[in-house]
């Protein structure tokens, strides 16, 4: 007898990338599912929580594009109507720059039964797990999570605000225009503000560098760190033990 098809669609966040960071609902879903879209920053661990279902690696990352986001919607409705259960296996969180909404909206214009299942932003988790804080009495009273890059290939203007602000600036997908980005902190003379760039958050492989706005850039450049990496500009970075041992102190910018 052939099986029943029920159309449905879940994003699930599977978190920053170490596989114990998927929350228990997600683990649920993923064995519930009929097939799976994953991403490119998913651990595929993951996968293995899946009872023998296909998964179809649909990832994006920066200047490569395995498939354009308009095919991945596509992709999910023909999925559903073929399979049933799509889980939808989207790094970090799906609703923190990850396009999450897009997905949901298209699926419901066609009829989708949809539902999502919040995963750890690598926003938040990443620096939390470098011991930085991103709140601290008397340091930082709020957070602000930014893309380094807009669909049009600029800056955003947000960024001009956040080197104005003495709130936290958390950055992702902004590695490769950390110049352009500490170019705003100088304009507004914050040259000695400590910045961490973390790559491969939560992963055996992590690594981190910290220094200066003035200086931030030529580490990255000569430790060779590249994305996926997060960005942290603000005080607090001053708590990691990396920057105390480079004693970092306010200069003016040159």
């Amino acid at each position: 007898m052939q099986k029943q098809i029920n159309p449905k669609l879940t994003l699930v966040g599977a978190g920053p990338g170490d596989a114990e960071l998927i929350t228990l609902k997600g683990i649920k879903a993923l064995r519930a599912a009929d097939v799976i879209l994953y991403d490119a920053l998913v651990n595929k661990e993951l996968l293995e929580y899946a009872d023998d279902v296909p998964a179809i690696f649909v990832g994006k990352r920066a200047g490569n594009h395995e498939l354009p986001q308009e095919g991945i919607n596509e992709l999910i409705v023909q999925s559903a109507l073929t399979y049933g259960h799509v889980v939808r296996l989207k790094g970090g969180d799906p609703f923190v720059f990850g396009r999450g909404h897009e997905e949901i909206e298209y699926a419901q214009a066609h009829g989708i039964e949809t539902a999502v299942v919040p995963g750890i932003s690598s926003s938040i988790a990443v620096p939390e797990l470098q011991s930085i804080p991103l709140t601290r009495r008397g340091v930082s009273e709020s957070f602000w999570v930014l893309t380094g890059t807009t669909r049009a290939g600029q800056l955003s203007a947000d960024l001009q605000l956040a080197a104005q602000s003495n709130a936290t600036a958390i950055i992702l997908m902004g590695v490769h225009k950390l110049a352009e980005i500490t170019a705003l902190y100088r304009a507004h003379g914050r040259c000695s503000l400590p910045v961490a760039v973390i790559q491969n958050g939560s992963l055996p492989t992590e690594r981190i560098v910290v220094a200066e706005v003035d200086t931030i850039v030529d580490v990255v450049q000569r430790e060779n760190i590249g994305a996926p990496a997060i960005i942290v500009i603000g005080e607090v970075v001053r708590t990691h033990p990396a920057a105390q041992l480079r004693e970092l102190v306010a200069a003016e910018c040159k």
